[in-house]
């Protein structure tokens, strides 16, 4: 008797692409396991953001290449140009997302403290990106330093190689020895009385929406996020796409012709 499609899900089987489709519906074949999640994910590190968002969804028409997982246009999906990148040097990371949200001291809310943050990176068990998401009031929120030397240092220990917030970062100089990679939305050299009113919850960090678990890949041009089921997947897109354009520019190089250097961006001659 031929098993229901829901059946088999709810099984926990891998499915394949229904026979007749036009366009392949990219479906993870195999769960992977940890030590191979980190290890794609140190590979990814070899590829620069814009190549992983190529991967992911900017070229959703091109499914051989891309996975099309989101609207590239209509979804959060990436950071903007508020995100600045203080370390361009250290080159990408990627890792599991963890999220804490800073907000304005409370005095009817202390429940969580720096402890918890920690241990919700720790619970990651592999390489983490930390969200640091600012919500503080507006005259605060472009001159609140959200995090500088000695609590990198601490997030650092527990396994972070990278951090992004909507907040300014201070103490540049003293960070860059841990060789954690930042994005901010900039350098303040002080701070306020903050308290911390979340931990691993979603969040939007520089118009990227986010939640604890998902990957993050980061770099001088940002940061881009996708879920962690797709992580084979992105690193063999990624492949194709470095190829792909490695073949291209070389043959733009071979001309001066205004017509054949056209010709050659759109691949004819890849």
């Amino acid at each position: 008797m031929r098993a229901r499609r829901g059946h088999a899900f709810r099984a926990g089987l891998p499915l394949s692409p229904r026979k007749g489709r036009k366009e392949r519906m990219m479906i993870p074949m195999a769960y992977l396991s940890k030590e191979e999640e980190i290890a794609i994910m140190k590979e990814l590190e070899q590829f620069d953001s814009c190549t992983v968002t190529n991967a992911v969804a900017t070229y959703s028409g091109d499914m051989n290449k891309c996975l099309g997982l989101y609207d590239p246009q209509e979804t959060d999906w990436y950071t903007d140009n508020t995100c600045r990148c203080l370390y361009p040097d250290f080159g990408p990371r990627c890792g599991y997302c963890a999220t804490v949200t800073y907000g304005m001291a409370d005095a009817a809310f202390k429940r969580l403290s720096f402890k918890d943050v920690l241990v919700a990176i720790s619970e990651k068990e592999g390489p983490v990106i930390l969200c640091l998401k600012g919500n503080f009031s507006p005259a605060w929120q472009n001159r609140n330093a959200i995090i500088g030397g000695n609590m990198m240092t601490a997030f650092k220990q527990c396994g972070v190689v990278g951090a992004l917030s909507d907040a300014p970062a201070r103490d540049l100089e003293e960070m860059r020895p841990l060789e954690v990679q930042c994005c901010f939305a900039g350098l303040a050299p002080g701070h306020g009385t903050q308290t911390i009113q979340a931990v691993d919850t979603p969040v939007n960090i520089c118009g990227m929406l986010t939640a604890p678990g998902e990957i993050i890949h980061m770099d001088a041009n940002g940061a881009v996020k996708f879920p962690r089921k797709y992580l084979k997947e992105v690193l063999e897109n990624c492949k194709k796409h470095a190829e792909y354009d490695e073949i291209r520019q070389a043959r733009m190089k071979e001309y001066t012709d205004p017509i054949k250097v056209a010709e050659a961006m759109s691949g004819l001659y890849n």
